[in-house]
């Protein structure tokens, strides 16, 4: 929870009392309105976040075409304290300010006055501010910090040092400080012009051009009175040019336009989605997962995935946004990333887990995962892997279903079986010659087990079915190696989806449970038992643009069916993996080694 929300609280107290003695109809509503205007604010930002992390997720007006990182990220984590600081500033305001108190709903003569000042004093004082910032002496001290953001985000643009943060919170009251001495504000006026103030920053900052040339051709002028996302980008990439707020008149008048403005602006606007070499199909989780996806909220985006009281108390907006994304009829993109020359994007299906369970969604689910994969290919992927269960084997066969329906389909599919037995096998510890395996058996189950016996390892199962299923998959001369007993006491348990708490209450002390499942495991022992987590891989340093988190895995780490796609297409693999295909284990493993994966316990 953000703490320094708790500064806001006297004001509330002191409002619910006026509320409570004077009654709403007494009330000053331009007091009232102030905290109700900062959450506006706040939806107002994030729906920037959102809207600005889909466009550079599909590339599509990109200006700045690279990536930010998780240092950006917790740089930028504390974008709300400017709206907390306005606020705050706001409220003295109302309390103290001759003019300030009992304001109209409009006036005209104020609205033209404020928007006055803004043309003239504030975007004037702001040039020569800003091109003081850029002094050695201020930039090396204040104004660095903003300019560590190449690539801009929405929010970028209110990171500042806070005593900079202040000097423009007092620069933008100037307006509403002369509208309420002189007798002219009104709340609609104010709440419009800190609206302005938000959307041109964030529509500066956001990265990608929607500012469309038809405005300009029908308004010649209007170059010279409102900026483009183009325009402020330059400021961050040359640093010397373009130092004008939302008014680019300035940079005009004292020839610091940069000469390549117009060019970008046009080049921006061409922009088409990026071509892609792999995708990565995966899907909601819980509810809650919308928040935690790159486009949600990116201080729990990049942070391993765990349910908050906090975002369950949004309940109603979390139905609101699953409704919303059942009704969507297509995927989206979540995520795009680079490494080498290998371009790829993780796409999300528009369903959560529950829609798994439900046989009349799973005719729906199939259309949108063949959508996806016919998309992928003319969009140039090579490679498209299955996360999730979007390779359940009640659902598609572990992909099998769109191989048969497509034979011919020119993209290869891989369910990513092989790394994430290897990833299960290079866990178990060195000199291990028995380990228990409970749970559902999947082909990932299935898989180790046939790999742990040919090593001459004991797989010890407990469950009479599970043991009937893996049976046909052990090779007679190594069958011995696969036993059904309910008395073993290794102290590794290979665990999948499943497995209640009362059978890991069966493990002696010190076990070590290695999940092969896709979805972490309840962990039941608090005692001195280990939990490994789901089968992933540490991503090399050459990959690019990672700056959230995957589901509940650490940073940069990856889920091992992801990783799976993206060492079938550096490694130019010809054949799919899907149905009951499973690739070589070792050659897999190495592969990846090869390209720079590593193993987390390595990390």
């Amino acid at each position: 929870m953000h703490m320094q929300y708790l500064v806001l609280a006297p004001w509330v107290a002191h409002g619910c009392h006026l509320a409570a003695t004077k009654g709403w109809r007494e009330l000053d509503l331009g007091y009232v309105a102030i905290l109700p205007s900062m959450l506006l604010r706040a939806l107002h930002d994030q729906a920037w976040i959102t809207v600005s992390r889909l466009y550079n997720a599909r590339g599509k007006r990109q200006i700045v075409d690279r990536g930010i990182e998780f240092d950006q990220v917790d740089r930028e984590r504390n974008w709300d304290d400017q709206i907390i600081l306005s606020a705050i500033l706001l409220l003295l305001g109302s309390l103290y300010l001759p003019g300030g108190q009992n304001l109209p709903w409009w006036r005209t003569d104020g609205a033209v006055l404020l928007a006055l000042l803004h043309a003239g004093p504030v975007e004037f004082l702001y040039y020569w501010f800003h091109r003081a910032l850029h002094h050695h002496f201020l930039y090396t001290r204040y104004h660095s910090h903003h300019h560590a953001s190449i690539v801009t985000e929405p929010i970028t643009s209110v990171i500042h040092p806070f005593a900079e943060l202040l000097a423009y919170q007092l620069l933008f009251s100037v307006p509403m400080i002369t509208c309420a001495l002189t007798g002219t504000a009104s709340i609609i006026t104010f709440e419009i012009y800190v609206i302005y103030i938000d959307f041109m920053n964030n529509m500066g900052h956001c990265n990608f051009e929607l500012v469309p040339n038809r405005l300009f051709e029908w308004i010649p002028p209007l170059k010279y009175l409102m900026y483009t996302p183009s325009f402020h980008s330059l400021h961050h990439t040359q640093f010397r040019t373009n130092y004008s707020l939302f008014m680019p008149f300035y940079d005009y008048i004292y020839n610091t336009m940069d000469k390549s403005t117009d060019t970008l602006y046009e080049n921006s606007l061409k922009g088409k989605e990026k071509e892609v070499d792999v995708v990565h199909l995966t899907h909601l989780t819980s509810l809650q997962s919308i928040y935690h996806i790159r486009t949600g909220f990116a201080q729990y985006a990049s942070k391993p995935y765990t349910s908050m009281w906090q975002l369950r108390i949004m309940w109603p907006v979390s139905w609101l946004s699953m409704v919303l994304t059942w009704a969507y009829g297509s995927w989206f993109t979540v995520e795009r990333n680079s490494m080498k020359k290998l371009r790829m994007q993780s796409w999300a299906i528009p369903r959560y887990n529950f829609h798994y369970g439900l046989n009349k969604e799973k005719e729906a689910i199939n259309d949108l995962i063949e959508k996806a994969i016919s998309e992928a290919g003319k969009k140039g992927a090579k490679v498209v892997s299955l996360g999730l269960l979007n390779q359940a084997h009640s659902l598609n066969g572990s992909g099998e279903l769109y191989l048969q329906k497509y034979p011919k389909w020119g993209v290869r599919l891989v369910d990513g079986t092989s790394l994430a037995a290897a990833v299960v096998i290079h866990t178990i510890p060195q000199g291990t010659n028995q380990v228990i395996l409970a749970g559902k058996i999947s082909k990932v189950a299935r898989s180790v087990a046939a790999a742990l016996c040919k090593k001459n390892v004991k797989v010890i199962v407990t469950n009479k079915q599970e043991y009937h299923l893996l049976k046909p998959c052990i090779p007679e001369n190594e069958d011995g190696n696969l036993v059904l007993s309910t008395t073993s006491t290794a102290e590794v348990w290979l665990i999948g989806e499943g497995l209640d708490d009362a059978e890991q209450l069966r493990a002696p002390r010190g076990t070590e449970f290695i999940p092969f499942s896709q979805f972490p495991p309840k962990m039941a022992r608090k005692d001195c038992c280990t939990y490994a987590m789901t089968p992933a891989m540490g991503v090399p340093e050459s990959m690019q643009n990672v700056h959230s988190c995957e589901n509940w895995l650490p940073r940069r780490v990856m889920s091992a069916w992801r990783v799976a796609g993206i060492v079938h297409a550096l490694e130019g693999w010809s054949e799919d993996e899907c149905g009951d295909a499973v690739l070589n284990l070792e050659k897999v493993w190495s592969a990846a080694i090869m390209h720079g994966f590593r193993p987390v316990a390595q990390l």
